[in-house]
């Protein structure tokens, strides 16, 4: 597999103190930023700081909430994804305005996903303006 940039993501309840602390404690870079979304440079990968917006205080007995993934930028996702489908691997294809994600878990529950490389870096170049 052909992996144009790799990162991970933070899914957090306070947004704004995370943001700030990898802004102005830790000095990371600014790539870009959306609603309730920062994104970083992290050496050679990218840091997300995302709101966690399926939080909704104590989730249900014995279910945790998830807080980070591996996001994996790639450009032929549909291609991926159907790869993982035919390997018994459930997907969760998910094309929005911002780009197209699959998101999919591996054997330890940890999520990962595929995201378009064109509107990721699309969205790098539309920050820096």
């Amino acid at each position: 597999m052909n992996l144009d940039r790799t990162g991970f993501i933070l899914y957090t309840i306070k947004y704004q103190e995370c943001v700030d602390f990898y802004k102005n404690i830790l000095e990371l870079p600014v790539l870009f930023k959306a609603e309730n979304l920062t994104c970083f440079s992290f050496g050679n990968a990218y840091l997300m700081i995302e709101l966690d917006k399926d939080y909704h205080g104590e989730k249900e007995k014995n279910q945790q909430r998830i807080q980070t993934c591996l996001r994996m930028n790639v450009s032929q996702i549909r291609e991926l994804s159907d790869k993982l489908i035919s390997k018994g691997i459930k997907v969760n294809y998910q094309e929005h305005s911002w780009g197209t994600v699959a998101k999919f878990f591996d054997p330890d529950g940890n999520l990962c996903a595929f995201k378009d490389s064109e509107k990721f870096e699309k969205q790098i170049i539309g920050y820096k303006k």
